[in-house]
């Protein structure tokens, strides 16, 4: 079934994890798009461990993620489950 079928992950910026560059982009503009969107915020939260919180309320994540906060360190988008 999987004859000939090996492929190599790669590790790509924002923690994309995909087999070649087509996918990692395609990924990326999906994360992308249900970041952006209000449905997804719900069920989003931000932990940001230099100031030890957690942003639950959709309001405050899609702030967080609109002013790049991410990119700063130790500050993550974690799905809830």
């Amino acid at each position: 079934m999987w004859h000939r079928q090996d492929k190599v992950w790669m590790h790509y910026l924002n923690d994309i994890i995909a087999a070649d560059v087509a996918s990692a982009v395609f990924l990326a503009s999906h994360l992308r798009q249900l970041i952006w969107t209000c449905q997804e915020a719900r069920f989003l939260e931000v932990m940001d461990l230099q100031h030890y919180r957690v942003l639950r309320q959709p309001d405050r994540v899609r702030a967080a993620i609109k002013c790049q906060r991410l990119q700063q360190p130790f500050v993550f988008a974690v799905g809830k489950n």
